[in-house]
């Protein structure tokens, strides 16, 4: 059963705006590129950048906890380091992540665009190497679009796949088969990458990441119709390699597991 990539995307700030690529080089041991470098701190999270360690979501401006982080547009120029930032009402933002003064402007446009939904004073934080992942081993995250047309013929309503943030959207599995593929390894373009585990799903694919309104409760929708609450798995890179939008796929050989 080989599959192929329809679209690959990265997160810089944890929340905000999946940005499209057309290619990616996946390497061992790492996350996905350029994926969840910053987090906004709503009010102190204990994050500490010379000891980086994994923090809760909660802690972060979030779609799970904030569905108005929807409402910002943001796009990273990785070559100049420079982030801008839209929303209608508000004056556009432009400023560089690689300096505290830049980080902070940033965080006092998404202050000023949140308004009640901020609990605390917003930070924007990070540390060279650290990754603000849901999971401390979710590196790369994938969804099986068939999953999504089947959970969409179950609820009667369309799904726009951003809403479910993964690096890869893939096309050509059979629906649901990724989960019986933990511990198995798969080819990923010209990389090699190994199943972790499915990715347990929160309150954030509730949010319509074009209006920001909370629409639908999708976690009680899995919950009811598969009796569980995954979509998606994490993956492991197992062997270096590029992938590129069209490149293949290839689900794993269900071989017994010595």
């Amino acid at each position: 059963m080989t599959g192929h990539v329809a679209a690959l995307y990265r997160h810089p700030i944890k929340g905000f705006t999946p940005e499209r690529l057309n290619q990616a080089m996946l390497s061992v041991g790492q996350p996905f590129p350029c994926d969840r470098m910053w987090a906004v701190e709503n009010g102190p999270s204990g994050f500490d950048p010379q000891a980086p360690g994994y923090i809760p979501k909660q802690k972060f401006t979030v779609l799970m906890a904030v569905a108005h982080v929807a409402k910002a547009r943001t796009a990273y120029d990785e070559v100049t380091g420079m982030l801008r930032a839209t929303a209608d009402g508000q004056p556009d933002y432009q400023g560089s992540m690689a300096d505290e003064a830049g980080r902070a402007a940033f965080a006092a446009w998404l202050t000023a665009l949140l308004g009640d939904e901020v609990r605390g004073e917003l930070k924007v934080i990070q540390a060279p190497g650290h990754r603000f992942m849901d999971h401390p081993l979710g590196h790369v995250s994938i969804i099986n679009l068939a999953s999504l047309r089947d959970l969409e013929q179950k609820i009667g309503r369309p799904l726009d796949p951003l809403r479910f943030r993964a690096n890869l959207y893939v096309e050509g599995w059979e629906p649901w088969a990724e989960m019986d593929w933990v511990g198995r390894e798969l080819m990923l373009g010209f990389a090699r990458a190994k199943v972790f585990k499915p990715i347990v799903r929160c309150a954030a694919i509730h949010v319509d990441p074009e209006t920001a309104e909370r629409d639908m409760d999708l976690v009680k929708a899995l919950f009811d119709n598969y009796g569980h609450m995954f979509c998606g798995l994490y993956m492991h890179v197992t062997d270096s390699g590029q992938i590129t939008v069209g490149d293949a796929c290839t689900a794993p050989q269900m071989e017994p597991v010595r």
